[in-house]
């Protein structure tokens, strides 16, 4: 049997024990070298593996989930001080800010929404909840700024009546890390209003909608219209709203991402291809 010398970044990614997003920006930053072999990067095994020691002789090994539960039961309790401090531990542990948003934030975000529907927390602990997040995403958001020239503009919304800003703006704060400048539109976006907003850049790379509402097609359809109708830039649909990459062609969409990492590895690829 031949032996394995390299990997993919998803096989780097769980070797390692981290996000696919984290390999991927490893290697933008130069700490682990990678080539692309047919369109695919590959990591040598050898250098995953010094890469590997090194992390190890970070502070500390992190539990993302210990955090991330930890995060919630601060946010529950309104607790932005106590919220803040969960999170400073993180990075003094050697989390990066978007494995926050992405490992810890995100998942106790999501168990408070769970929570909700189940039962066993109330609106006013859940908007408690997702009030002190959005302070700690504001707090965090100057930690994803990148020196240098914007690779190009991205615009996230979300569909006419969609609630939710938090997702956008965590997606936001990721593309801004991987290099773009976004344009962050929140909740609730009267597809005119979109409309008229795109015509005003012309350096996009993409518009991402993220919907968390199910049961909202024709709303997402309006707005992913809009976007077709004043320029010809891929449009990315996520969220909980939309269940697959069928669902989103079906909405008329070009591309459909399954997480905020995903989102952001796509929308790189796609600025590559400009």
């Amino acid at each position: 049997m031949p032996v394995v010398k390299t990997v993919t970044l998803q096989g780097a990614a769980e070797r390692l024990g981290v996000h696919y997003m984290t390999v991927y920006r490893y290697v933008r930053l130069g700490r682990l070298p990678a080539r692309k072999v047919r369109g695919v990067w590959e990591v040598e095994i050898a250098d995953l593996t010094g890469l590997r020691r090194g992390l190890d002789r970070r502070v500390g090994r992190r539990r993302p989930a210990a955090w991330s539960k930890r995060l919630e039961s601060r946010l529950i309790a309104g607790d932005e001080a106590g919220a803040w401090g969960v999170v400073e531990s993180a990075l003094a542990s050697g989390s990066d800010p978007a494995e926050i948003h992405t490992r810890l934030l995100g998942p106790a975000l999501r168990s408070v929404g769970e929570r909700w529907a189940a039962g066993d927390l109330t609106v006013a602990e859940e908007h408690l909840a997702s009030s002190v997040a959005l302070r700690l995403i504001g707090r965090l958001g100057p930690r994803f700024a990148r020196p240098g020239r914007p690779r190009g503009r991205v615009i996230v919304a979300t569909p006419p009546g969609e609630r939710h800003a938090i997702p956008g703006a965590m997606l936001a704060d990721l593309l801004r890390g991987a290099g773009f400048a976004v344009t962050d539109l929140g909740a609730d976006v009267p597809a005119d209003e979109l409309e008229g907003v795109i015509g005003a850049f012309d350096d996009l790379v993409a518009v991402c909608i993220a919907a968390t509402t199910g049961g909202t097609d024709r709303a997402i359809k309006r707005s992913v219209k809009a976007v077709q109708k004043v320029v010809e830039v891929p449009v990315v649909l996520g969220g909980a709203g939309v269940a697959d990459a069928e669902h989103a062609v079906g909405l008329g969409a070009d591309h459909y991402a399954g997480s905020m990492p995903d989102a952001v590895v796509l929308v790189t690829s796609l600025s590559e291809q400009v």
